[in-house]
C-alpha cells in the first residue's frame, strides 16, 4: 500500500508541476482578471468592430506557432539579432498589439505578475467577439508565456492562403485539429478583410492556359479586378472576405464558398474535398446557434495548442519582450 500511495503522491505533484488549463484560473490570484478585460472590451470594441477579425487572427496565428503561448507578441531586439514570429510575411499585417498591451496594462496593475499575455490573448479573443453580436466560448486559463519566437517558424507553420485541401489538412493535423476543426474555424472570416496580395494571384496570371483562377466565379473576379485590386501590385486596399455581411458573424461565408466567391484560394478549397465540402453543407443546413456551438468548440480546442503551464515558460511583464 505504501508504494501505491507513493506513487499517487508522486502523480500529484508532477501534476501541479505540469498544471493544465481550467475554468477561473486566477479566481484566487487575480480575481477580477476576466472582469477587467471584458470591461475594457465592452468599453472600447463597439468604437473599433474590426478588432474582432483582428483579435481572432492573431489567436490563430500565435496558436499555430510553439502554441498558444504569446510568442507572437514578441518584438524583435538588436542584443538577440533575432527576427520574431512578429516580423515573418504571415504577421506583417496583424493588427491588436496595442490593444493587448493596454489590457496587459491594467492587469499588471491590478495584480502584477500574474496573468499571462497569452490568457489576454484568448480570453480578448472571445470577449471581442461576443461584444460585436458572435458566439462565445468557453476559455479555460493557465497559459504561461513562452520566450521563444522565431520568424521562420511563422512562415513555416501559419497556413498560407494560398494553400490547398491537402497543405492545409497536414497544418491542421500538425496541430492536432481535424478538417472539421478547418472548416468551423474557417467561418471566422465572415468577419474578415484581406490584402490584394493575399489572393491577387487569382486575378492576374494565375497560371499559362488561363490569367484568372477558374475555381473563382468569373463575376466575381470582374468585380474583384474592377473596384477592388485594379492592378497586380496593389498592396493596401482592403477587401472583405464576405462582401455585405462583414460586420455579422453568419454563415454567408459558407454560402459564398458554393458559389465559388471564396476570397483566397485556402477558401476555395474547403469545396474540393467531399470530406470538407459535407461539413460546410451540414453546417448551412443547420441553425446559426448550432453554428456557434461548433464553433465555439473549435475555438476552444484550437486554444488548447501545446500550450505551456505549471513552471513551463513565464509570465511577462511586458508582452512585447521576455522579462531580463
Amino acid at each position: 500500500m505504501k508504494g501505491v500511495c507513493l506513487i499517487f503522491f508522486v502523480l500529484a505533484i508532477l501534476g501541479t508541476v505540469q498544471g493544465d488549463l481550467k475554468m477561473g484560473f486566477y479566481s484566487r490570484s487575480c480575481p477580477k482578471a476576466e472582469k477587467i478585460i471584458q470591461d475594457y472590451v465592452n468599453q472600447h470594441i463597439p468604437r473599433v468592430p474590426s478588432l474582432g477579425a483582428a483579435l481572432i487572427r492573431m489567436h490563430f496565428h500565435d496558436c499555430f506557432v510553439r502554441g498558444c503561448d504569446g510568442s507572437v507578441l514578441l518584438n524583435s531586439t538588436a542584443s538577440s539579432g533575432n527576427q520574431t514570429e512578429k516580423t515573418a510575411i504571415p504577421n506583417r499585417t496583424v493588427t491588436g498589439f496595442d490593444f493587448i498591451d493596454k489590457l496587459k496594462s491594467l492587469l499588471e496593475s491590478a495584480c502584477p505578475g500574474i496573468v499571462s499575455c497569452a490568457d489576454i490573448i484568448a480570453l480578448a479573443t472571445r470577449d471581442t467577439i461576443v461584444v460585436t453580436g458572435g458566439p462565445t466560448w468557453r476559455v479555460p486559463t493557465g497559459r504561461r508565456d513562452g520566450t521563444v519566437s522565431i520568424a521562420s517558424e511563422a512562415l513555416a507553420q501559419i497556413p498560407a492562403p494560398s494553400d490547398n485541401i491537402t497543405l492545409l489538412q497536414q497544418s491542421f493535423a500538425n496541430k492536432s485539429l481535424d478538417l472539421k476543426d478547418l472548416v468551423l474555424l474557417s467561418g471566422a472570416h465572415t468577419i474578415g478583410i484581406a490584402r490584394c496580395p493575399s489572393f491577387s494571384n487569382r486575378l492576374y496570371n494565375f497560371s499559362a492556359s488561363s490569367s484568372t483562377d477558374p475555381s473563382l466565379d468569373s463575376e466575381y473576379a470582374d468585380v474583384l479586378r474592377a473596384s477592388k485590386c485594379r492592378t497586380p501590385n496593389d498592396n493596401t486596399t482592403l477587401v472583405e472576405m464576405d462582401p455585405g455581411s462583414r460586420r455579422t458573424f453568419d454563415l454567408s461565408y459558407y454560402r459564398l464558398l458554393l458559389k465559388r466567391r471564396g476570397l483566397f484560394e485556402s477558401d476555395s478549397a474547403l469545396t474540393k474535398s467531399s470530406q470538407t465540402l459535407r461539413y460546410v453543407n451540414k453546417i448551412l443546413q443547420g441553425s446559426l446557434d448550432n453554428f456557434y456551438k461548433e464553433f465555439g468548440l473549435a475555438m476552444e480546442k484550437m486554444g488548447r495548442i501545446d500550450v505551456k503551464t505549471g513552471s513551463s515558460g513565464e509570465i511577462r511583464r511586458n508582452c512585447a519582450f521576455v522579462n531580463s
